[in-house]
């Protein structure tokens, strides 16, 4: 994933069990108000650290947007904006230090912000049709490092087909680094 190729590659269109559920590229001047709502919430807060005046959030996700190696995403179920997603090179971000990244682990950050849609398992159901989707188009890894704090973000990792490879220790918390392995991988 590189420059505009990832730019105008990676968005998705993907039916589920709950709905279509779309990601597209974030549009700052549409969607960080939203963004930056959900980043306040206590309970994405706690996890995300980014709550605070809309310029915290603004910085953020400019850099995400103005990186080589990351996408900002909005997260669409039938068509109502319900999260942040990330993806991005894992090689070209500074988790490639922590494990033995390979050339095409795809990372993903991701954040249900509609209270509503929390802990009734939509987070599964979104990560597997992105990851099942991603890997059907290029199989890869897809890599994330929920805090391990997060149990309900770990078990919906979980239950997407990721699997708990280690505990890393990252400068702002202790990580649970879940892999996706390609289809037939054995982890």
């Amino acid at each position: 994933m590189t420059g505009a190729s990832a730019r105008t590659a990676l968005w998705f269109d993907l039916p589920t069990e709950a709905g279509r559920f779309t990601l597209s590229p974030v549009k700052p001047d549409r969607d960080l108000p939203l963004i930056g709502r959900w980043m306040n919430d206590p309970d994405v807060a706690r996890y995300w650290e980014l709550a605070g005046p809309l310029e915290r959030t603004n910085e953020h996700v400019r850099a995400q947007l103005e990186s080589a190696h990351a996408q900002p995403l909005l997260a669409r179920l039938v068509g109502r904006a319900i999260g942040y997603f990330e993806l991005y090179q894992a090689t070209e971000d500074r988790l490639a230090e922590y494990y033995a990244a390979e050339a095409d682990d795809l990372g993903v950050h991701l954040l249900i912000g509609e209270e509503d849609c929390r802990g009734i398992g939509l987070g599964s159901v979104l990560l597997r049709a992105l990851a099942d989707a991603v890997q059907r188009e290029q199989p890869r890894r897809v890599v994330a490092e929920p805090d391990e704090r997060n149990v309900a973000s770990v078990r919906a990792f979980t239950a997407a087909g990721f699997v708990a490879a280690d505990t890393i220790e990252l400068p702002e918390k202790r990580a649970m680094l879940m892999i996706r392995p390609i289809p037939g991988e054995r982890m």
